[in-house]
């Protein structure tokens, strides 16, 4: 039995647990999503929509000192980084609203019999979500504020250990106008998601997790014919070709790999450094790891005792394959665990094409701009990726050339509420934030006029 509970990572102390959902309330919620999509989402403007979208930017940014202590529990998020993320939660949600009418505005078309013809988006119908722990707030509010501001209504399954979270999601979106039955937040079983993409009133699903989760999911929605957008695992490169600030590349590369602990699909994971900075990327690199602090909230416990094991586990192996942990022990305390470095790490290793989820990086050496993209691509992800490079056009031709869904070229920083987010190979497929995440669940309707 799926089990919603807040186990609060860094003491393992069992917090709440809450009641997983009968087959009759999973029944409820599809009937009363579909019947407000019908009602509510067909009836109503798209200003009306995009101003309770608005209201609940508002009411993140209120209550976002409350909304930080909810995911720093759940999932032990450092209150600083909960605190960025509810404020970028907002941000992404405000963009949405501000963006809508230009982004869903009708597109005329230009044809070869010159009649008026143009393509109107309009909404689908319900849409499930499948939501991760990693980043609670975020992850919803880039997946269901476009679907609600379109017309769509969602029902949102959010990982077992985020119960808190999902609930307070839900509460802010209701007060903020939407209807209760447009966004409605469901403590289901795997076997009750099956059930729910089955369901003819139900028009898609996205999920952000992992692989296998993607594989079942993306099967059962293919065998229904929904609409599908998977964002799931990847195991990130950080290339430096050639640059006059090391420094600021140590500092870009410490931040991606730390940021919330290891614990993000698109977080730096491998680290690819031409051979003329390599000596002392690396050096700076270990030293900046190996100085950062738990107790400072640079990086925060690992989210249960099963991402703990399995990075262990990882570590070990690539150890016992020849890879040298330069920085850290391997040894947790608790769901604590100590920032490392892997080196010597030779393609034929398992930890080469693995993602580590959690705060250990690898570092690679490299002789040149080719050597440098095989080993970029030579994993089964393509999320997105990053090269620092004094020289842009050098840097635009490695990514024309990277497998990957996104380049970010001279910064790290480079994410935006307006900036479509997605990727390729095992990380899935289709897009969800700025106008392409806008059109992921819309039907592109044309429309064409006799002469």
């Amino acid at each position: 039995m799926i089990s919603y509970a807040v186990t609060d990572p860094a003491t393992g102390q069992r917090l709440t647990e809450y009641s997983a959902a009968t087959d009759a309330e999973i029944a409820d919620a599809i009937e009363s999503a579909h019947r407000a999509y019908t009602g509510w989402g067909r009836t109503t403007e798209l200003a009306e929509r995009a101003g309770f979208a608005r209201r609940a930017a508002q009411l993140f940014t209120e209550d976002k000192d409350e909304l930080a202590q909810i995911i720093h529990r759940e999932m032990g998020k450092p209150l600083e980084q909960s605190v960025a993320e509810v404020e970028f939660s907002a941000d992404i949600i405000t963009t949405f609203a501000e963006r809508a009418e230009e982004w869903l505005a009708d597109e005329p078309l230009t044809v070869a019999d010159g009649l008026r013809t143009f393509v109107r988006t309009q909404p689908l119908g319900v849409i499930l979500g499948i939501m991760p722990w990693n980043y609670p707030y975020y992850q919803v509010a880039r997946f269901a504020i476009p679907n609600l501001i379109l017309g769509n209504t969602v029902i949102l399954k959010h990982a077992e250990q985020c119960p808190e979270s999902s609930a307070v999601i839900a509460r802010i979106f209701h007060e903020a106008g939407f209807p209760e039955d447009a966004f409605i937040n469901l403590y289901a079983s795997h076997e009750q998601i099956s059930t729910i993409i089955a369901d003819p009133r139900v028009q898609g699903v996205s999920l952000t997790g992992s692989e296998r989760a993607g594989s079942i999911v993306g099967a059962q929605a293919g065998q229904h014919l929904k609409r599908c957008v998977l964002e799931l695992g990847g195991s990130d490169p950080f290339l430096v070709l050639d640059t006059a600030d090391v420094d600021f590349a140590v500092e870009q590369a410490v931040g991606m790999r730390l940021e919330n602990t290891g614990q993000a699909c698109n977080g730096t994971k491998r680290i690819i450094v031409m051979d003329k900075h390599y000596d002392e990327f690396a050096e700076k690199f270990t030293a900046a790891i190996r100085e950062a602090s738990y107790e400072n909230g640079d990086f925060g416990p690992l989210s249960s005792e099963q991402a703990t094991r399995r990075l262990t586990e990882q570590v070990e192996a690539a150890v016992r394959e020849g890879a040298e942990l330069v920085v850290g022990n391997n040894e947790p305390e608790g769901n604590v665990y100590t920032p490392g470095v892997l080196t010597g790490i030779t393609p034929d290793m398992e930890v080469a094409s693995q993602e580590l989820f959690g705060p250990v990086a690898q570092l690679y050496r490299v002789s040149s701009d080719d050597e440098a993209i095989e080993i970029a691509n030579g994993v089964p992800y393509g999320l997105g990726s990053i090269i620092i490079c004094d020289d842009r056009e050098r840097a635009e031709r490695v990514g024309d050339q990277l497998e990957c869904g996104m380049v970010f070229i001279g910064s790290a920083e480079l994410e935006g509420p307006d900036v479509p987010f997605g990727g390729v190979k095992r990380s899935g497929f289709g897009r969800e934030m700025g106008r392409l995440g806008m059109e992921s669940f819309a039907n592109k309707k044309i429309y064409r006029f006799a002469g």
